[in-house]
């Protein structure tokens, strides 16, 4: 599932394909700016915010995305173009002058808006770990305005800290050794915030770490408790539990993260 380090990475994988050049013909296949036109457009800059992404162009304007679960970008060199079955679900297609091609596939989110509002698309976020400007301070203090919220979904409520999905908070909760429902105001949301920064930052600029969380890359090994219902707690061996349904099945070791 994408997540703030998905964008984040896929933001670098943009920026090598397009900063800096023209765009030739673009294509954005949504109603409301099937007709906008960027031909001429220069890329400036891709930047991230959480799950959302910003591509800059020239003339103040920006395109804002979001992946949330199916969505994905592909870059394709000169002459080259996606498979035919995956041409009806592109939503936004960008060649630049040299013939690189992005394409967007199957985005929920695409906007066109000016630069000067890109507050109107992503002002809600909270602080991003992935930013330049993060603000622990006011990260934690967004993550336990409410103290009875449980603190799994104080910290993947992305107006509180952006970028954290469901598998960093299951995985952050267990490494801190709290439960899920444990109220927010009733563990320590400094270190709970601190450590959910750091596995991020790690996840996003690491290749060989890229969502994995316990160092062990053999499929299945990857995470502490996501996936792993019903199977054995890598440190305790009590049978790990899995509560709801994909995207937002909650995780936990009932021995190491004991109810509140």
């Amino acid at each position: 599932m994408p997540e703030g380090d998905s964008v984040f990475r896929l933001a670098a994988r943009l920026r090598q394909a397009l900063d800096g050049a023209t765009l030739a013909s673009a294509d954005l296949r949504v109603p409301r700016h099937a007709t906008a036109d960027l031909a001429g457009r220069s890329v400036l800059a891709h930047d991230t915010h959480g799950k959302h992404l910003l591509q800059r162009l020239s003339g103040g304007l920006t395109l804002h995305t979001h992946l949330r679960l199916d969505g994905s970008w592909t870059v394709t060199r000169e002459g080259r173009v996606v498979p035919r079955r995956v041409l009806p679900d592109v939503r936004v297609r960008l060649t630049s002058t040299g013939g690189t091609t992005a394409w967007g596939i199957a985005l929920p989110v695409v906007d066109l808006v000016e630069t000067r509002d890109e507050a109107a698309v992503v002002g809600f976020l909270g602080p991003d770990p992935l930013r330049a400007d993060w603000d622990e301070a006011e990260a934690v203090r967004r993550v336990t305005a409410d103290p009875a919220r449980p603190v799994l979904e104080a910290i993947r409520d992305q107006r509180a800290l952006a970028g954290l999905g469901n598998l960093w908070v299951n995985e952050v909760c267990f490494l801190r050794g709290v439960h899920p429902d444990r109220p927010v105001g009733e563990v320590d949301a400094v270190r709970v915030v601190r450590l959910a920064a750091r596995m991020l930052r790690h996840s996003a600029t690491h290749a060989d770490a890229y969502q994995v969380t316990t160092g062990d890359r053999r499929r299945g090994e990857q995470h502490w408790v996501v996936g792993r219902a019903s199977r054995p707690c890598l440190r305790c061996r009590t049978p790990v539990v899995g509560r709801g349904q994909h995207p937002g099945r909650t995780y936990w070791c009932p021995r190491c993260q004991p109810a509140p």
